[in-house]
């Protein structure tokens, strides 16, 4: 019996820490410019969790061609029948010469036009959150608070100086967010609209900043500041972290993947290509992984038929916004 009173007791405690914690945590730091690197530095892919643990993630499936993380996610509330039905709407605007099938360019196009959406959706939650005022801009300041927990005024609501940075690395990824945020900034009016926000949270979507990235990513690889990173810089601190056999993994993809001219070093461009992938390689992928799953006569086109028959694999059993997807087909028709 004490021993069921202790473990009650204990219990208790515990529930009452957790709710304190929520009550006092404010914000969980998300470095929204670099949130999306991997351990080499390199932005991640799209498709980075497509596989998991060696399973095919469907739901990127799904995305790539909904657009729309919050509409792949509504797809679990539909039967297969709805599902069809809708996907049927869908194949008609994919098939751009209305010839009755999706060619791999057609695919290609929409999941290009859906990664664009996905990004875009993104920098529209995460504007919704910055913007604390309400007035449909972003300032430094809000940033700041919202992103870092730098609170810009006392419980009097007396305005204060900012804080300085808690450590090192959190003033490296001010100092990155700073300067995106100015380029972002097209207008230079202090703030960033909707707009500007999808640039900011973004980057490696536009072509704009890749040189905001390429000069961020010099001064945190470069070691020897010569402009260029070489192989030592390539792997970095991760180097000690490794075997043999993950160091010649690296070294191939070194030489074959990224340094382009051969010359032992990655400059320009070629470092570019390493820390942002190519959407267009992504999509080019994806379509090739939704032929194999289902081109069922090997035509190397998908019938109408064939893509509402596979639906489990380009949106499964879930729910959409109909009418909010369609005026967003409606807006990508328009960019056309």
């Amino acid at each position: 019996m004490d021993r069921v009173m202790w473990l009650s007791a204990l219990l208790i405690l515990l529930i009452a820490v957790c709710v304190q914690c929520a009550a006092t945590h404010k914000h969980t730091h998300t470095h929204t410019a670099t949130k999306e690197r991997t351990e080499d530095g390199a932005y991640a892919p799209r498709d980075a969790h497509h596989m998991e643990g060696g399973e095919h993630f469907a739901e990127f499936d799904h995305e790539a061609i909904l657009g729309s993380v919050k509409e792949a996610e509504e797809f679990d509330n539909l039967s297969p029948e709805e599902s069809k039905k809708r996907l049927a709407v869908l194949v008609v605007k994919m098939d751009q010469n209305s010839d009755g099938y999706v060619d791999r360019h057609e695919l290609k196009a929409w999941i290009l036009r859906s990664f664009k959406s996905l990004a875009e959706e993104e920098a529209s939650e995460r504007f919704e959150d910055v913007d604390l005022n309400n007035d449909e801009s972003v300032t430094w300041e809000e940033y700041l608070q919202e992103t870092y927990g730098m609170d810009s005024e006392d419980e009097e609501g007396v305005r204060l100086p900012f804080e300085e940075p808690r450590n090192e690395e959190e003033r490296k990824l001010i100092q990155d967010d700073k300067e995106m945020f100015e380029a972002a900034d097209t207008n230079q009016d202090g703030k960033l609209d909707s707009t500007e926000f999808v640039q900011f949270i973004s980057p490696e979507e536009f072509p704009q900043m890749l040189p905001i990235i390429l000069q961020q990513t010099l001064r945190d690889k470069d070691a020897n500041n010569d402009g260029r990173i070489d192989f030592q810089e390539f792997v970095g601190d991760n180097a000690k972290d490794h075997d043999k056999e993950w160091l010649i993994v690296e070294m191939d993809k070194f030489k074959e993947d990224f340094d382009k001219n051969n010359d032992g070093f990655l400059s320009g461009n070629e470092i570019l290509s390493w820390v942002v992938p190519s959407n267009d390689e992504v999509a080019s992928d994806e379509v090739a992984h939704l032929f194999a799953s289902s081109d069922d006569d090997h035509d190397d086109r998908l019938s109408h038929q064939e893509i509402i028959d596979k639906y489990d694999i380009f949106v499964g059993s879930e729910a959409t916004d109909y009418g909010d997807h369609l005026q967003n087909i409606h807006h990508f028709d328009d960019e056309l």
